[in-house]
């Protein structure tokens, strides 16, 4: 990865570059509202953007509730996927998810979505068991993956 990346918590004013990430990667976008409410209301949420020369091209986000933290979504952009980034984002997630308290992290997965799980488990994620029907665009089941931190 080169200097031009950077990672930072996520701001109000990015919503409107984050919801292109959104659009561009899930078939069930959440609203421009979805990510207001994340960022200035719960309390529980931390979001980071990953930037290229100063452009998200990317974002995750957790909830961090006691010492459990939850991923909520994680994205980066077509054109940019393949480069690492994904996993340079989850690491730096992670990392925060630790430093807010958080022991353990746990995620939902597409069971058809082998890149995101192959990810997953070189970051230590485990499979936890499976979410039936999950996802609302298409039933898909989802799969329930933890890691200790």
């Amino acid at each position: 990865m080169n200097e031009s990346i950077t990672f930072r918590l996520m701001k109000e004013q990015d919503i409107d570059d984050v919801l292109k990430v959104e659009h561009e990667s899930f078939s069930v976008p959440w609203s421009r509202e979805a990510f207001y409410n994340e960022i200035t209301k719960n309390q529980f949420a931390a979001y980071i953007v990953i930037e290229e020369n100063g452009q998200v091209i990317g974002y995750s986000g957790t909830w961090v509730v006691t010492d459990e933290a939850h991923v909520t979504n994680v994205a980066i952009l077509p054109q940019y996927r393949g480069r690492k980034l994904g996993e340079a984002m989850m690491k730096k997630l992670m990392e925060i998810a630790s430093e807010l308290g958080a022991k353990t992290m746990t995620l939902e997965v597409r069971v058809t979505n082998e890149v995101a799980r192959k990810l997953y488990r070189k970051l230590g994620f485990q499979d936890g068991g499976i979410r039936k029907n999950y996802y609302t665009d298409n039933q898909e089941d989802a799969l329930i993956m933890w890691v200790n931190l």
